[in-house]
């Protein structure tokens, strides 16, 4: 566990790589190439596979037009997230942060961990189906085997960025030349072809699949993680340099989806090819792809080609999905543990769902749960993307980079006519869910109040901010407390020597430290306790360092100043764990002979008790001394 107060976002490679070296322009382009490698590998994922050969089979070449749409989008929201790195020196989560309140931010973050899990849910399965098409590993073995093979990013980080990119960007070859071939073997109708650029929506499944390959196409974890890799480059940070590194990444994105475009339109024409032409309109699971590849191309290359692209598509996939689960857990909670501690988390998320629906549905249900894990990441994007718009418009803090009013609209009407889909895709869904249900008391009971929580939730970080530009939201102050209140001591009799005082740095404050001032005077010394309460605290214990250990120890020096303004001897002791029993510690211990101890109510009443607990009566029965409580 580590300290992450103002912390670099992905430390072992921030700004290592020197851009500022590069004499020629064509050099220094080359300098700036890479971090989009690594996000395009998230948008040729095996999730991408699952919907681009179900919209080819079932609708032939009347998605393509989807496709491209996806892909301007991606490139529009991923220059967004890039320019946020490079301005501000934050992610994407650090941005967060410091901007919505915790408890926004918790859900963010949840969110944020729940398409991580469902992009690498597809990475799973895609290896296990590519590991067993190619060595006939059957399914169970494969996706228990995932769990070692995303330990190859611990090895390839240590090597430094560049060698990261540089294996990525050969496994991308791998996936692209695998369908050069395939596109050349499938000999597609090119007049055909052109058609599916025009938007049309053939039926109601055709959303479906079309709102799936958004979400496979436009990933959420994908702007979280490229605000944070683009600050691997070392660069001037002075309004030429900073305008430079955003067009030089904007290049970066450019050609990176734009070769990721090519693989999935060779995945859908390859569908559309050989399947839909055939009369195999439902082909969505990979395995039933494998094998009539052979029969209809005949070649045994051609199966080869694609199980081989699967698994360096899955691969490459594991790595970014890795490093963007570190990214959310820093950003949003200020925690960082062992990088193969949040992969292990990471891989496990993934690999018990599809254990659980190999197992009761069979390895056959595994194309639907790919088809499903990307349209939850399309219901995700809203939560990441409309923070990211707000961050990036904002005058103040992008120091005159913020994006201007054409760009502001578009990105909207992109927001828009996602949130837009998904709204209906939920409505559908629920609807159908009721018609179909012969009790659907748990749909009015569970499936409707998440939905009007994400509903509540979207339009809170939507209005937000346009709310706090006009004054009527106070900003964050980016601290896990408020500040100190100002507790005004006020000098009187003494009664009490040795006085403790809980401190939780709320409102309460102000009464307990008044209260003891009064009851002991200038004569008594006072012990100001603060308990740490995180959930690192509670497993580490003393050995913790992050944001809340520092801030609480900062404000914990300002009360013991304000007694010693006053004449008074303190200090302050903090303790981590369980309040209660951190607390009855102190004030047992013989070397402090504390005989008072003050303790602010915790305000809870009733249910809230059970949920919050009692603090104040687990204390006053640990302890030998009067316990007043304020």
């Amino acid at each position: 566990m580590r300290k992450t107060h103002h912390h670099r976002s992905l430390d072992e490679v921030h700004e290592s790589v020197d851009t500022s070296g590069k004499r020629s322009r064509f050099g220094r382009i080359l300098a700036f190439l890479g971090p989009a490698y690594l996000i395009s590998v998230g948008y040729m994922d095996p999730g991408n596979w699952a919907t681009d050969l179900a919209g080819g089979s079932r609708y032939g070449y009347a998605l393509i037009w989807v496709l491209l749409m996806s892909n301007i989008m991606a490139l529009l929201l991923q220059s967004l997230s890039a320019r946020l790195g490079i301005v501000r020196g934050r992610d994407l989560a650090q941005a967060s942060a410091e901007t919505y309140p915790p408890v926004v931010n918790f859900f963010l973050y949840f969110l944020a961990e729940i398409a991580i899990a469902a992009c690498d849910l597809a990475e799973v399965i895609g290896m296990a189906i590519g590991l067993q098409l190619l060595f006939d590993i059957p399914l169970i073995w494969g996706v228990c085997l995932t769990v070692f093979d995303s330990f190859i990013l611990l090895f390839l980080i240590s090597k430094g960025m560049r060698k990261m990119e540089a294996f990525i960007i050969a496994l991308i070859s791998v996936i692209g030349l695998c369908f050069v071939v395939e596109m050349i073997l499938a000999k597609p109708d090119m007049s055909e072809l052109v058609t599916g650029f025009v938007p049309t929506l053939p039926d109601d499944g055709a959303l479906y699949i079309a709102i799936g390959i958004i979400g496979a196409t436009v990933m959420p974890h994908n702007l979280y993680l490229h605000s944070s890799l683009v600050q691997s480059r070392k660069f001037e940070h002075n309004r030429s340099g900073i305008r430079q590194a955003i067009r030089f990444n904007f290049i970066d994105s450019a050609i990176a989806l734009n070769l990721a475009f090519f693989v999935n339109a060779a995945i859908l024409i390859l569908a559309a090819a050989v399947f839909y032409n055939s009369g195999h309109f439902e082909v969505a699971e990979i395995q039933d792809a494998h094998q009539l590849l052979h029969n209809l191309l005949g070649t045994k290359w051609a199966p080869i080609l694609f199980a081989l692209a699967l698994i360096a598509a899955g691969q490459s996939s594991t790595l970014t999905g890795t490093l963007a689960g570190q990214i959310v857990m820093e950003g949003y909670l200020n925690l960082r543990i062992q990088p193969w501690v949040r992969r292990l988390i990471t891989r496990l998320l993934a690999i018990v769902p599809a254990l659980i629906t190999i197992l009761w549905f069979g390895p056959d249900s595994t194309g639907e749960l790919l088809v499903l894990s990307q349209v939850v990441l399309s219901l995700q994007l809203g939560f990441a993307m409309i923070p990211l718009i707000h961050f990036v418009s904002d005058k103040n803090l992008m120091n005159g980079f913020e994006i201007k009013w054409p760009t502001r609209i578009v990105s909207w009407l992109v927001t828009l006519v996602i949130v837009g889909l998904n709204a209906k895709l939920v409505f559908d869904e629920m609807i159908g869910w009721i018609q179909n249900s012969e009790d659907p008391i748990w749909i009015y009971a569970i499936v409707l109040p998440l939905v009007i929580g994400a509903v509540v939730l979207l339009l809170y970080i939507t209005f937000m901010p346009w709310l706090r530009s006009k004054g009527y939201v106070m900003r964050p102050s980016g601290i896990p407390h408020s500040y100190p209140v100002d507790i005004s001591l006020t000098r009187t009799d003494r009664f009490y020597k040795q006085i403790a005082i809980a401190i939780d740095f709320t409102d309460s404050d102000k009464k307990s430290l008044t209260t003891a001032f009064r009851l002991g005077g200038t004569d008594a010394t006072y012990h100001l306790i603060h308990v740490v309460e995180t959930a690192g605290a509670l497993v580490y214990g003393k050995q913790i360092d992050d944001l809340e250990t520092e801030k609480d120890l900062e404000m914990l020096n300002a009360y013991v100043q304000e007694f010693e303004r006053n004449g008074s001897q303190a200090k302050g002791i903090l303790e981590f764990g369980k309040p209660s029993k951190a607390i009855a510690a102190v004030v047992n211990a013989p070397e402090n002979k504390i005989d008072l101890l003050i303790m602010g109510r915790h305000g809870h009443d009733n249910i809230t008790d059970l949920i919050f607990g009692t603090t104040v009566n687990r204390v006053r029965h640990k302890v030998k001394i009067p316990v007043f409580i304020t």
